[in-house]
Formats: structure tokens, C-alpha cells, sequence
């Protein structure tokens, strides 16, 4: 039972990971790190300034204020290695007017924005053995993780937000660990077109381990920290053109100096070409950049706005890429 739990935690922390790449990538949490969703990762998950589109506090809790309507996400991701990444995302923004103001084209006094959403990755087909070599049966683990974002904004120019996560991992039968963690983001809009942002991702996360329920007295209580991560990001939006950049800089207590960014081009009505590059590590060399591209198409039902994502990125050393399909609904 030992050699099945040690294998396949391994095994599954392995080909998320890629400790090989960075330091980083073998800590806790890296299926959190990913992206979320097809519009995020074709643009190089550079998304924590960006308000215009669908959007989710997975990025930064402060752009929710700014989400026009009700938005409806989820998407799949295509992995190699047996591996699965999914994610479900709601997200809305509610106005407050002033009572005594009763103009038609009144502004609101404030806004507030809410996104709850999950994030659920796993690797399936695991071979379990017992001490012997003899197989025992197919091994699966899964990992999860639950944000509530909540955002408020203050004036025309500046928001706030921040976003309460929950993250359970089921590694092996009665081995499992849970943790708490919060994100905290602000954003401030120079113009139309420019927007900064700062955001703070896993403060206090962790994983709490008690393998009791295995070993019995033998058994033992270990925390796994996530690396607690700093962006500070950039935007332009030029309407008349139908052209989005943004860009990224992120660092973490493991020693790592990341740059992405990403553009979007509405080549025309409702049709979005997407590209970007995430993980350009300026601290290490030999990790290698990833590349992405993507579209999204969005038809007219009734009153609703539905949608189809596409995105795809590189993944260097795997077998296949990564390809991200979704469907966004906004109504």
C-alpha cells in the first residue's frame, strides 16, 4: 500500500509539474497555475488588467465590476498522459444609483461584481501494484479548486476586489488534503484605453496532510505551501480598431520572474482572433516559453449572446499540446 500511495503521488504531481522546468513547478498547486479557460489562455493568460469581455476573478478579483451582463462559463482541456483540466465560472456585476437621481441616462453611484467558479484538474488510469509488482487495479487522483471573488468599484477609475479559494485534493483512497487561500487585486483606469492592475494570488494557501487513516499510528500531519504570487499587469483597448494587448510581469518567493502577454483582434462582428505567450521565465533560461492561439465566435439567440472558445498552447516535453474548448454565454 505504501509503494501504490508514494507512486502515484508522484506520478500525478509529476506530469502537472514539470519540476524539470522550474522551481516552481513542483510546489504544490501547479494545476491552478495553468489558466483558466480558453480566452484567458490564448492570450497567454495576461489577464489581470483586461476589462472588457467575459470575465472571471480567477485573474484579478477587481475586473468582475466591469463585466457587462451575466456571464456564464466552462470550458475542457485536451491533455496527454491521462490527464484532465476543467473549469465552470459565473460571473455578474450589480449597479447602485442614487435614489434622489432619477435622469434616464444617470450613471451609477457604485458597482460591485461577483464570480464563483471551480477549477477541477485529475490524472486518470494510474497503475497501482501492490508490494509484490502485481497490479493491483487503475489509480485515479483528482484536484480542485473553489473561488468566490467579490469586487467593488470605488469611482469611475478605481476597483478593488478580492476572492476566497478552497482547494481539496483526493490523492489516494483515505488520503486526501484541503486548505483556505485568498487573492486580492486592485485595478485603476488611466483612460478608455489604458489600465493597470495589481494583484496578490495565494496568500495563505496550503495543503494540510494526515496519512493517520493509512498508517494508523505511524501516520503523520505535513503542510505543502503554494508559492504566494505578485503581478502587476498592463492594458490598452482601442475600440475603434477592435484590438486588445496586455502584458504581465509575476514573481514568487521560489525564484521566479515570469513575463507573458497576449493580444485579441475582432477581425469582424462577433468573430475574436486570439495570441499570446505565457511562462517567459527571466530567471531561468532553460524553461521554455509558452506560445498560444485562439478564437471565439459569439452568435445572437433571443437575448442571449452564446459563444465558442478555442484556444491552444504548447506544452514542450509532452507528447501533444494543450487544447482549450469552451462555451461562454452572456445574457
Amino acid at each position: 500500500m505504501k509503494k501504490v500511495l508514494i507512486i502515484s503521488f508522484l506520478f500525478s504531481i509529476a506530469l502537472f509539474a514539470q519540476p524539470k522546468f522550474s522551481s516552481m513547478a513542483g510546489m504544490p498547486g501547479a494545476f491552478s497555475r495553468m489558466g483558466f479557460g480558453a480566452r484567458g489562455i490564448g492570450m497567454g493568460n495576461a489577464m489581470a488588467a483586461v476589462t472588457e469581455g467575459n470575465l472571471v476573478s480567477y485573474y484579478n478579483p477587481a475586473v468582475t465590476v466591469f463585466q457587462d451582463g451575466n456571464s456564464f462559463q466552462t470550458s475542457y482541456t485536451f491533455l496527454s498522459l491521462d490527464r484532465s483540466l476543467n473549469y465552470l465560472n459565473y460571473t455578474r456585476r450589480f449597479d447602485f444609483y442614487s435614489s434622489t437621481d432619477k435622469r434616464p441616462d444617470r450613471k451609477p453611484r457604485s458597482s460591485a461584481g461577483i464570480s464563483i467558479g471551480v477549477i477541477n484538474a485529475g490524472v486518470s488510469n494510474i497503475i497501482g501494484a501492490d508490494n509484490s509488482g502485481a497490479k493491483t487495479g487503475d489509480l485515479s487522483t483528482s484536484e480542485n479548486q473553489f473561488f468566490l471573488g467579490f469586487s467593488n468599484r470605488f469611482s469611475e477609475k478605481f476597483s478593488i476586489g478580492i476572492a476566497a479559494k478552497f482547494y481539496y485534493y483526493k490523492l489516494y483512497e483515505k488520503i486526501n488534503a484541503s486548505g483556505l487561500g485568498l487573492d486580492f487585486g486592485a485595478l485603476y483606469k488611466f483612460s478608455e484605453s489604458w489600465n493597470a492592475a495589481v494583484v496578490v494570488t495565494d496568500i495563505n494557501s496550503k495543503y494540510r496532510w494526515d496519512t493517520a487513516p493509512v498508517y494508523g499510528q505511524e501516520g503523520t500531519t505535513t503542510e505543502d505551501k503554494f508559492p504566494l504570487l505578485k503581478k502587476i499587469g498592463l492594458s490598452y483597448f482601442n475600440k475603434e480598431k477592435g484590438l486588445l494587448a496586455s502584458c504581465e510581469f509575476e514573481t514568487s518567493g521560489s525564484g521566479t520572474n515570469i513575463l507573458r502577454g497576449g493580444v485579441e483582434y475582432n477581425i469582424f462582428e462577433r468573430l475574436f482572433l486570439r495570441g499570446g505567450i505565457d511562462q517567459f521565465n527571466l530567471s531561468n533560461s532553460d524553461w521554455l516559453s509558452r506560445p498560444s492561439a485562439g478564437f471565439s465566435y459569439t452568435q445572437l439567440i433571443g437575448s442571449f449572446a452564446v459563444g465558442v472558445d478555442y484556444a491552444f498552447m504548447m506544452e514542450q516535453y509532452s507528447p501533444y499540446d494543450r487544447h482549450v474548448i469552451g462555451i461562454n454565454i452572456v445574457f
